[in-house]
């Protein structure tokens, strides 16, 4: 039996992770309580900066990312030898920092964990990244992707 664990999440799952190099994840982690801190702008580029980060020191391949008030869907393949998990909370610790930093604040920025779907090799990428991008859409907070 499959239980929910103390942070909302399903610790049995994270279980026996795996990160496989070359390999696609979708990547999804929310703010603490989800708090919708993305709201400002320049709090939403500390969090770009730290995946343009882990993309340059050729950690990932960051094929599409999308940040919304409370929350990020970043599409990314492993092209290093990192785990998954190192990189996802390399990323939410360094966006944590200019996150406080901006806010004048510090603290927790993040909830615990992260949600990740390997992406299967039939699986078509360009319709995930589609997904994504189109994440502002679905919720409202856009009238066009192009916004």
């Amino acid at each position: 039996m499959v239980t929910r664990d103390r942070y909302g999440g399903y610790a049995q799952l994270r279980k026996g992770r795996v990160s496989i190099r070359n390999q696609a994840y979708h990547v999804t982690s929310a703010t603490l309580d989800r708090a919708p801190i993305f709201t400002k702008l320049v709090l939403g580029r500390a969090i770009v900066g730290a995946f343009r980060r882990e993309h340059e020191a050729g950690h990932v391949e960051s094929l599409a990312f999308v940040v919304m008030p409370d929350h990020f869907h970043w599409l990314v393949t492993l092209v290093g030898s990192r785990a998954l998990s190192v990189t996802v909370n390399t990323v939410k610790s360094f966006s944590a920092r200019g996150i406080n930093r901006i806010r004048g604040t510090s603290g927790a920025v993040w909830q615990t964990g992260f949600h990740d779907r390997a992406i299967r090799r039939d699986e078509d990428l360009a319709g995930v990244a589609r997904y994504i991008v189109a994440n502002p859409l679905r919720s409202g907070i856009v009238r066009s992707v192009g916004e």
